[in-house]
């Protein structure tokens, strides 16, 4: 398909009516920062008044549905539902359930309290987060990390409480080859402000160094997170965009799951860069920001 630059209203109304369902990623897209993006809750509410599906789509891993159907609703964004919200931590749970993880074994969690809600509420064991303030004070403490035949599974996500001992701990446990080595998300860099930070990918890269082995990587882009999404909704890719602000996540995402890609420039991409991406990072539809849509639906 040709880049089509939605400008009009007739294009824009055209727009909308070919689908059914939009998956949205929210930072960027609806807020950028702590401000709302102007337009975005009203476009949203005409969306749902037209009939239209809306699921959010993150691979922030620190938050839990709950956790973002409180935050969207007080920033005024109205009738949303924990069923909408698919943060990394919920597809990462989802995927255990589709590949029969045993509920008796133990996953190790190099992340934060969001992984281990959504990985409770599926009925998973968990086990980290009491590592969160460990001081690493030499080499006894080493020692005394052994093997656990209980763990099953090393699950990293973003970790603003990463320390020596988590890391130790998860590159023995990874020794094991029966052990899955799992990520929420492997993004590089994590964007506040108009700045960047290091994201999740950076966090677990120590790992892939200590063990020589390579995560299974659940969010976006990588279809295992897209799967979930149709496999639980029921989703026609075809009568399916997403939306995104950032070409190497949410563009490229789009694409390998087969759906029509818009790319917001109120984030991260700028349409310069647009010409330049690989033709799998390239949307199909561009627009200025979802507030556009908000005077002609």
């Amino acid at each position: 398909m040709t880049l089509q630059h939605l400008t009009a209203a007739d294009d824009l109304r055209a727009f909308v009516d070919r689908f059914d369902t939009f998956l949205l990623d929210m930072d960027g897209v609806l807020w950028q920062g702590s401000d709302i993006i102007d337009g975005a809750r009203e476009t949203l509410a005409q969306f749902r008044a037209m009939g239209k599906r809306l699921i959010f789509v993150t691979n922030n891993s620190t938050k839990s549905r709950d956790s973002y159907v409180e935050k969207l609703t007080k920033l005024g964004f109205t009738g949303v539902t924990a069923d909408e919200i698919f943060g990394s931590s919920y597809a990462t749970a989802c995927y255990f359930t589709t590949i029969d993880f045993p509920k008796d074994k133990l996953i190790y969690v190099m992340g934060q309290q969001g992984i281990v809600d959504e990985f409770t509420a599926q009925g998973f064991q968990t086990c980290g987060l009491e590592d969160q303030g460990a001081v690493f004070h030499g080499i006894d403490e080493l020692i005394a990390i052994q093997p656990d035949e209980r763990i099953g599974a090393v699950v990293c996500g973003f970790d603003g409480y990463l320390n020596y001992t988590k890391l130790a701990k998860a590159h023995t446990y990874l020794q094991d080859p029966e052990v899955l080595f799992i990520a929420t998300n492997a993004d590089s860099q994590y964007p506040v402000s108009g700045r960047t930070f290091p994201g999740t990918g950076a966090l677990f890269q120590p790992l892939i160094t200590s063990t020589g082995r390579q995560p299974t990587v659940i969010g976006k882009p990588h279809a295992t997170m897209l799967d979930v999404i149709v496999a639980t909704h029921h989703l026609d890719p075809h009568r399916t965009c997403m939306v995104g602000d950032r070409l190497d996540t949410d563009i490229a995402f789009g694409r390998h799951g087969g759906c029509a890609t818009l790319l917001v420039l109120s984030g991260v991409t700028r349409e310069d860069q647009v010409p330049s991406a690989p033709e799998d990072m390239r949307p199909d539809y561009i627009v200025p920001s979802l507030g556009a849509f908000q005077d002609v639906l």
